[in-house]
């Protein structure tokens, strides 16, 4: 029997060194990354992925040089005025994890539409982490916890993992059965730290601009080496 993983989680490093390496800016290797991004929504459309989540912009990115940011902040609304029409007819709907008021107005406004338009389609699920910090997220979580007991909404003898997972931005999907790391570091860096502690690991020395469609089927392959091999 095939196994295909039903969400798989990818921290899409690389992009600024993939850049230098070629001699471009490091705005540029993010907009190769969000063209291999793009190849692999179609991937995972195809081989029959439930949800794709996607480590965008973390909170330690705005740490970045300001130009780098700015346009961090521009691809969004680029990458969505021109896929939103195409994802609306493939069925693929859009979420977000993450910290989205504290994001540019413009920014925040293209994400908010894409998650609103896309609400009723039922294909793969695409989610976006985006100003996202593990840590902050249980944070908040148990402050939200906490004044929910204050307020009788329930009781403290009622706490337990499934409760806590119902504060989490991820409260409606399955946790990642994969994470990969393409560009070489071994380490999660604050993402998806509680519902990734049950999932396969990969780490993969490729910058994520070449992180392309025969690299991500090895990837998932490699993973479920002690299964029967993926048809795929």
């Amino acid at each position: 029997m095939n196994t295909i993983p039903k969400h798989v989680a990818i921290i899409m490093d690389g992009n600024g060194r993939w850049g230098k390496l070629h001699g471009r800016s490091r705005s540029e290797g993010h907009y190769a990354g969000s063209k291999t991004m793009e190849e692999l929504i179609d991937v995972s459309v195809g081989i029959g992925i439930e949800v794709l989540t996607l480590y965008a912009f973390s909170t330690e990115n705005w740490k970045r040089p300001k130009e780098e940011v700015n346009y961090l902040m521009s691809l969004p609304v680029k990458f969505f005025n021109q896929k939103l029409p195409e994802f609306m007819k493939r069925n693929i709907k859009i979420l977000i994890s993450g910290d989205i008021e504290n994001l540019p107005k413009g920014t925040r406004n293209v994400l908010v539409k894409a998650i609103e338009e896309t609400s009723d389609n039922t294909g793969l699920i695409v989610n976006f982490a985006m100003n996202y910090s593990g840590r902050s997220e249980m944070v908040q979580a148990a402050a939200h916890i906490i004044q929910d007991v204050k307020e009788n909404k329930i009781s403290i003898d009622q706490l337990d993992e499934k409760t806590l997972e119902n504060y989490l931005y991820t409260r409606t999907l399955p946790d990642p059965d994969i994470v990969i790391r393409t560009g070489g570091e071994k380490r999660i860096s604050n993402f998806l730290m509680w519902q990734s502690s049950m999932s396969e690991l990969c780490f993969v020395d490729e910058l994520f601009p070449d992180f392309k469609k025969p690299l991500f089927i090895k990837a998932l392959k490699g993973v479920y080496h002690r299964k029967q091999a993926l048809n795929i």
